[in-house]
């Protein structure tokens, strides 16, 4: 009887130990998101610009449509948006989506990056947090299972600050489109159609291409890039299709934004998946 009183002493201390150790991860986990939302926030310039249309004259046509949609003359050119959002996140697959409720917010200040905290999704013992990062040169996927349990981990690698760079440059024709200016690292190309503007970004080592499709005023339909990914069968990282569609649009302090967006990998195949529809509750803008 002593020995099994000794045993269950030394595995009630062993569970202490990981419990103590978990806390710890998780609190490391969170001062690293707050730290990279410092980060980002401190990339807004201190002085802005107000929108001129001059400033696209020299666009391709496409591009130009977008942008007068998007922005209105005088609007100052804030580089820096932070969102907040509903919505649901797909666990699943294409068969089985496994939607889940959640709540969300964003800093996003590209090229260097951004920062999603995921505050909940789902509900009870199956709620899901962490936060998808790209700031400072490193990128992460980290999210935990009821605050105790890491069920998703990676990056601080390559490919996955790669493929962190095509979301930051994607989304900022969601919901900054002065980053995607005419300025250095920025360049738009002709496409040929008269209703797709493309855009080249470079930041350091990393470029991406994204394609906006629009509707006949420059409203944006959708966005498509290719990504590299993992996100495939084989599991191996390479370029394919991600991308969106965007609705509902709304005006933000001059910016004319969409408030809808689901986006999922394999964008304009049928083995399209929209794994993220959000919903925007709101948008402002640093500084």
């Amino acid at each position: 009887m002593a020995y099994l009183g000794v045993a269950a002493g030394l595995l009630l201390a062993l569970v202490l130990v990981v419990i103590v150790a978990m806390q710890a991860w998780r609190l490391a986990d969170n001062r690293a998101a707050e730290s990279a939302w410092a980060w980002l926030h401190a990339q807004a310039p201190a002085s802005v610009e107000a929108f001129d249309p001059a400033m696209v004259e020299g666009l391709p046509e496409a591009a130009r449509r977008y942008f007068l949609h998007t922005i209105a003359p005088g609007t100052p050119l804030h580089v820096v948006s932070e969102i907040r959002m509903t919505g649901e996140i797909g666990l699943g697959n294409q068969e089985a989506p496994g939607y889940r409720p959640m709540r969300a917010r964003q800093l996003l200040a590209p090229p260097h990056g951004f920062i999603w905290r995921l505050d909940r999704a789902g509900s009870g013992i199956m709620q899901m947090s962490g936060s998808d990062c790209m700031a400072d040169g490193r990128s992460w996927t980290r999210f935990w299972l009821n605050g105790t349990l890491p069920v998703a981990r990676a990056g601080d690698d390559e490919n996955h600050l790669r493929a962190s760079f095509g979301r930051a440059v994607a989304e900022a024709a969601f919901w900054a489109p002065a980053a995607l200016l005419p300025q250095p690292g920025v360049r738009w190309e002709e496409t040929g159609e008269p209703d797709r503007a493309r855009a080249v970004i470079t930041h350091g080592a990393l470029a991406q291409t994204i394609e906006i499709a629009l509707a006949e005023d420059g409203r944006p339909r959708w966005v498509q890039f290719p990504r590299w990914s993992d996100a495939n069968h084989e599991k191996e990282w390479q370029l394919q299709p991600f991308g969106g569609y965007l609705d509902d649009f709304q005006n933000f302090d001059g910016y004319t934004l969409p408030t809808r967006v689901e986006a999922g990998n394999h964008f304009g195949t049928q083995a399209y998946f929209p794994f993220f529809r959000a919903r925007v509750e709101a948008i402002r803008f640093s500084p």
